[in-house]
């Protein structure tokens, strides 16, 4: 696979689809990797050049030293762009990866053609959530990683699907067993500490809000407060837990087509 070389290590990523066409750039959630797209990318390819990455201490991309901020990795988006000649882009980001999106779209409006928020808010979690999980995982290392695996299904899945679905399910929660455990507690660190309720009525870039009625990491009341602070802000729901993409499908494809195409 390509890699970028940053400073301090190579940002890994993929890039397909018609040259020429827009760039839609894909930003992974929390211990997940590049691959949580895998379903979107057929129809996406046909009307995108799509830019999908490991975020900083997840899949393929270097394991620096933490705890990472979302900054950071708002800037390792930059310099991947900016190594491709991308001057503008849209971008779509879930869980952390909304977190990093918003951080692009009240930082660097000019790089941002369209954003899309997808089960995320403009603060995640407490310290108090935080803090215990990066010292579990800290100290329990790759075992950790396995255990956290088990728990995340039912926040990543509604049970239902869980049970429907074992071969979509599976794949993905795989990615969090085997994500390091270090790149994993640097970047629970980053979402605690980020924080841009104060900012996002800044984003002007066209917005869509993707929420999950399942979700109970980051809910339809999270969306909607995203909703009421950014001008003009599109919001949609569907009958899924955190992992919308996944689990909605069809239908979070084809909305995000509607309202990227617009």
């Amino acid at each position: 696979m390509p890699a970028v070389r940053l400073a301090d290590g190579d940002l890994n990523y993929q890039l397909e689809g018609p040259a020429g066409a827009p760039v839609l750039v894909l930003s992974n959630s929390l211990g997940t990797d590049l691959h949580m797209w895998d379903a979107q990318m057929p129809a996406f390819t046909q009307h995108f050049q799509v830019l999908r990455y490991d975020t900083r201490g997840h899949g393929a991309s270097l394991v620096s030293a933490g705890p990472y901020s979302i900054e950071q990795n708002g800037r390792d988006v930059l310099a991947l762009l900016d190594a491709l000649g991308i001057a503008k882009a849209h971008f779509c980001g879930l869980s952390m990866g909304g977190l990093i999106g918003q951080w692009l779209g009240i930082n660097v409006p000019e790089r941002i053609e369209r954003l899309v928020l997808c089960n995320t808010a403009a603060k995640i979690g407490t310290p108090e959530v935080w803090n215990p999980r990066i010292e579990t995982v800290q100290a329990g290392g790759a075992q950790a990683m396995r255990d956290l695996r088990d728990a995340s299904i039912s926040r990543w899945f509604t049970a239902d699907f869980a049970e429907a679905n074992p071969d979509k399910v599976e794949p993905i929660v795989g990615m969090l067993a085997q994500t390091s455990p270090e790149g994993y507690a640097a970047n629970c660190a980053a979402v605690r500490d980020a924080d841009y309720r104060e900012q996002l009525g800044s984003i002007v870039a066209p917005t869509l809000i993707v929420c999950g009625s399942g979700d109970p990491v980051t809910t339809t009341e999270h969306g909607r407060f995203m909703q009421q602070r950014i001008a003009g802000a599109e919001l949609v729901e569907f009958h899924a837990a955190h992992l919308s993409n996944v689990e909605a499908g069809v239908a979070f494809t084809q909305a995000l087509l509607d309202f990227l195409n617009q």
